[in-house]
């Protein structure tokens, strides 16, 4: 079906399509190609991760049952990499079982259809799903340009994305976080002790004082700082060297504070309001103020003034 000029798409969109049906491939690539875009095919799970290793696609079409590898495990890999991890995956299925859905969506998938493909529909979903990506990695390119070393992560404890930063670290104390088996150990084991944390701050309820995460590795490790949530299953942490202390954890050690105590002090050193703290640190209002009322006792000063100075101080004497 061909588009009228209002309905192309951004000519630089590029679309992976994964599927091991010749007929398929045909079909939809005529259809995107139709619809503006520049369109890559792969007909295995393993032949897509080599595409995306060597060409980032904007979206990623996933057929949902492939021999060898099926699409589900393909996008779980796909998720496990930081450098593909954004792009959004829309399965391609002829299963309409409510536990292959749901599969699709744990796997990393954003959206579905059932064959026969609708290709009205499917644009409509490509649309949406684009416009979000790009919301995203607006942020994301701000944060690189910014030189923070910072990475999110998803409820599930897999990597969702890094800053370039963050991204040289990991390599350096996990091991290669590109495709294959390398990356694969390196996430498992920071989903391993996120999800140990997130288990442990959920027994404390959504706002206990553990805001930091050990993780033992090459030169000395990793010391991952939350800072809090981006939406309701990702969250952004601050990456540093174990044996590199970041700001906050100076200011635990001189104080002597609890974890978020020296959070909510490293704020209100960089001149955040209490409103700004809570949305940042994912705190009411009214815990922001009781942890700074302790803050103020082991600091012995009396109002947010002096004790920004004095963690300034701190700070910019290391």
């Amino acid at each position: 079906m061909a588009t009228t000029v209002n309905e192309k798409f951004n000519p630089r969109d590029i679309v992976l399509i994964v599927d091991d049906s010749p007929q398929n491939l045909g079909f939809l690539t005529d259809a995107l190609e139709q619809s503006g875009f520049s369109v890559l095919i792969a007909t295995s799970g393993h032949a897509a991760l080599n595409v995306a290793s060597r060409i980032t696609p904007d979206l990623i079409l996933m057929d949902a049952i492939m021999p060898e590898m099926d699409g589900f495990e393909t996008c779980a890999r796909i998720k496990a990499t930081p450098s593909v991890a954004q792009v959004p995956v829309i399965f391609m299925t002829g299963l309409s079982e409510t536990e292959h859905i749901v599969h699709a969506l744990e796997s990393g998938g954003v959206d579905y259809l059932t064959k026969p493909i609708n290709i009205d529909e499917l644009r409509a979903r490509i649309r949406v799903h684009l416009a979000n990506a790009r919301v995203s990695q607006n942020a994301r390119v701000a944060l690189d340009a910014a030189g923070r070393h910072l990475l999110a992560i998803g409820k599930d404890g897999r990597l969702r994305w890094t800053t370039p930063q963050a991204n040289h670290l990991i390599e350096q104390t996990l091991g290669s976080v590109e495709l294959g088996e390398g990356a694969e150990q390196s996430h498992t084991t920071l989903a391993l002790h996120v999800a140990e944390w997130m288990d442990k701050r959920g027994t404390q309820g959504n706002h206990g004082d553990e805001g930091s995460i050990f993780i033992p590795g090459n030169q000395g490790g990793l010391q991952l700082s939350y800072l809090g949530a981006l939406s309701a299953d990702e969250y952004l942490f601050r990456l540093t060297l174990a044996n590199q202390p970041g700001g906050d954890a100076l200011l635990r050690q001189h104080f002597a504070l609890t974890s978020r105590e020296a959070e909510v002090l490293l704020w209100i050193a960089k001149g955040k309001s209490n409103r700004d703290i809570g949305d940042i640190l994912g705190l009411s209002a009214r815990t922001v103020n009781k942890h700074l009322e302790q803050v103020y006792v082991k600091m012995g000063v009396e109002n947010r003034a002096t004790a920004a100075v004095k963690a300034a101080h701190v700070l910019h004497s290391n």
